[in-house]
């Protein structure tokens, strides 16, 4: 029981694109509850299920894979702390740090995610990634992603979308309002300093093997 409290099962209810909001929440409540008296009817209760809409028409599944991938994140906590402070000093609106590979977001900040938001957020970093492909990529490398990445588009409604390598496969990605862009040094400088820290709370430590100077004691052999 206890091994099962620790397992999370996550359910892709996929293909849903096509039906009504409310048809899409009551198809989510039907299968919950299916499952959920299938688990008790095994003795099984305490399984942890999640349960996911998804579709591949839009950024729906990047979002739902993203909440799943956030779990496995020991740093998380962490990681949304550092975004959080950057929002606030800079006065941004939202903050993702995404993968550049696989284009979900490992941790945003505190507030709510907007599906909205996270759609321009991810379709920005397509752009990027596909002209810096076309324009700025070398043969020997894997991806066109690199110290020098960065973006600024703004939109129709008085906002901006600013995006910046923070390492190698990871991509800040924020949301603020085009006045608070004037202050681009700020910015520029708070991003620098979350640049490092990820790089402090991201890096494995791999411990050094310890190495013996004692003398072999006499009648020891080798293998």
């Amino acid at each position: 029981a206890v091994l099962l409290r620790k397992i999370v099962f996550e359910v892709f209810i996929h293909k849903v694109d096509g039906l009504a909001e409310d048809r899409k929440l009551e198809l989510q409540r039907e299968i919950s509850r299916n499952v959920a008296n299938e688990l008790s009817e095994r003795g099984l209760d305490e399984a942890n299920v999640a349960f996911y809409l998804s579709s591949i028409y839009d950024h729906s599944v990047y979002e739902n894979v993203s909440k799943v991938v956030q779990k496995l994140v020991p740093q998380l906590a962490t990681l949304e702390n550092l975004l959080d402070i950057l929002i606030t000093n800079c006065r941004m609106e939202k903050a993702f740090l995404f993968d550049v590979l696989s284009k979900i977001y490992i941790a945003t900040d505190s507030q709510p995610v907007d599906e909205q938001w996270f759609e321009l957020s991810s379709d920005m970093l397509d752009v990027v990634v596909d002209i810096s492909c076309i324009y700025g990529q070398d043969e020997e490398e894997s991806i066109a992603f690199d110290s020098g990445s960065a973006s600024i588009i703004s939109l129709s409604n008085g906002m901006v979308l600013y995006m910046k390598e923070v390492s190698k496969y990871l991509a800040l990605v924020c949301l603020m309002r085009a006045d608070n862009l004037q202050r681009q040094g700020l910015i520029e400088y708070n991003v620098d300093i979350l640049r490092h820290s990820l790089k402090d709370v991201l890096t494995v430590s791999v411990p050094t093997p310890r190495v013996s100077t004692s003398a072999p004691s006499e009648g020891a052999g080798s293998i």
